[in-house]
């Protein structure tokens, strides 16, 4: 599975910004951190730059997990993770990315992704827990340029060449190469990079663990992962490893050392959230390419005897099917027995809508928003519906409410952007779009937008005035190339 269409844009951005990064930059050098060797070759603010180039083309390949419950659950648990390692120098965003394959990876600048097949293969938070540990220990502890850094001897045009490489890596979903370290280029030894390659994975490891006991988890929750997989290790060399195993080598002595230093810490007992039994549940369902599929799964145990959990994936697995008055009546009872779980609130609404019974479906949103204010899976799900229901006025507005209070993803931004057109107001429709493209990289479509609502007749001054002062402020950040792309254009 392809997560970009092509590292040529990126390994082109590599190449430059490794050119401009030769002397560490002063606002990276703070006392009495006298700075490091990877400052430079690949500073804080270059690694910043070139996770947001990977980032964009990752969600343009539309192999990111667009579900507003998902993502708010990864990025729960990772902040509260990363709240331990980070020293304030680093930002992180956690996605999830729509693939089978048991993997995670650490993007430069702090992009943290997990494959569906992750979480589904976990069988504790615990264990989620330790597996963001330690991609966010590869982010804090700089592997990528400390590994830039191991391979001093090539030349700049080599290591763009590298990266090139690494890019290459995400796009066919081997992703965590890039903080696994490929010091190897043109002329370093394979065991070299074996070595180094080891070595941040075991120091990793060891900050991870912390992170994990400092942030209330089961310190021991990382190796019981390691274990897990060291079970699917093929008996064979010629069978493929899963993909984990492939970037995050696991050995009985990496276990061992795991569960010793684990044994460092005192035992902590964490009962999974309810969060984590959710995200699970949504990921087993839309693994099934037929919504049959899910079903068949959930309805395995009698629903007399599934937790509150299953019993929520067997009801998102009817709603896929379209068996939407079941699906109802789950979601009914779990609210009765739980009614502070958001999500329980979204299925009722949404059962209700499906069912036709617009009323009860307005209401059960109402009450919730009322109970859970500026929640952004709640009101995104809101949205969607309010939309389809012809009322893309209200929906605009109650949008716009969220979307300046919390940061919104890219998708959600064209969410808004559809509801303005469909409320008929085009000016705003287009200003969201351009923001849409600035959020995917795009900064000659996102002038393009801007210049087309500049053109409606009914354009208010005060719009006139915003629209055309973010075109200048893009202007910019463009490149010489861009520049000329957009003069070609206007000719």
């Amino acid at each position: 599975m392809k997560l970009m269409k092509t590292p040529t844009t990126c390994l082109a951005l590599l190449a430059t910004a490794l050119v401009a990064a030769g002397t560490a930059r002063s606002d990276d050098i703070k006392l009495p951190d006298m700075g490091s060797p990877a400052d430079a070759v690949l500073s804080k603010n270059e690694e910043n730059r070139f996770g947001r180039a990977i980032m964009a083309q990752i969600r343009l390949s539309g192999q990111v997990v667009e579900d507003p419950l998902m993502t708010e659950y990864i990025n729960e648990i990772g902040d509260r993770i990363a709240a331990q390692t980070n020293d304030g120098d680093h930002s992180f965003e956690f996605f999830i990315v729509e693939d089978d394959r048991i993997n995670a990876f650490a993007l430069p600048g702090g992009y943290i992704g997990v494959h569906t097949g992750l979480i589904e293969a976990t069988r504790n938070e615990d264990e989620l827990a330790g597996v963001l540990a330690h991609e966010v220990a590869h982010v804090t502890q700089r592997h990528i340029a400390r590994s830039i850094h191991a391979s001093q001897r090539q030349s700049l045009i080599s290591t763009a060449l590298m990266l090139g490489a690494l890019v290459a890596g995400v796009a066919g979903g081997d992703a965590d190469v890039v903080q696994a370290g490929m010091a190897v280029a043109q002329g370093t030894a394979v065991q070299s990079q074996i070595n180094f390659t080891r070595s941040n994975e075991h120091e990793a490891d060891r900050i991870g663990i912390g992170a994990l006991y400092d942030a209330g988890y089961d310190p021991h929750g990382m190796a019981s992962f390691f274990e897990v997989m060291s079970r699917l290790q093929p008996a064979s060399p010629e069978l493929r490893a899963p993909e984990f195993l492939r970037t995050h080598p696991v050995t009985t002595a990496r276990i061992a050392e795991a569960r010793n230093r684990a044994q460092e810490y005192p035992r902590q007992a964490n009962n999974d959230s309810k969060g984590y039994g959710i995200t699970r549940a949504r990921a087993i369902v839309e693994r099934f390419d037929l919504p049959e599929g899910a079903v068949g799964y959930f309805e395995q145990t009698s629903y007399a005897r599934q937790s509150e959990v299953d019993r929520y994936g067997r009801a998102v697995a009817y709603q896929r099917a379209g068996r939407h008055r079941e699906a109802n009546e789950i979601f009914r009872e779990l609210i009765d027995q739980d009614p502070n779980t958001i999500a329980y609130y979204i299925g009722l609404g949404e059962s209700q809508y499906d069912l036709e019974d617009y009323a009860a479906g307005q209401s059960t949103f109402d009450r919730a928003v009322e109970l859970f204010p500026r929640n952004v899976p709640l009101v995104i799900a809101y949205g969607e519906q309010l939309i389809r229901q012809g009322e893309a006025g209200r929906a605009h507005a109650l949008l716009l409410d969220l979307m300046n209070n919390v940061p919104p993803t890219p998708e959600q931004v064209r969410l808004i952007a559809r509801a303005a057109s469909e409320a008929g107001d085009a000016a705003e429709s287009y200003y969201y779009m351009s923001e849409y493209e600035l959020m995917t990289g795009d900064l000659v479509g996102g002038i393009r937008y801007l210049q087309r609502a500049l053109t409606l007749p009914d354009l208010q001054e005060i719009q006139r005035i915003r629209f055309q002062a973010r075109i200048d402020f893009i202007r910019e950040y463009m490149t010489e190339e861009q520049l000329q792309q957009m003069q070609r254009s206007r000719g």
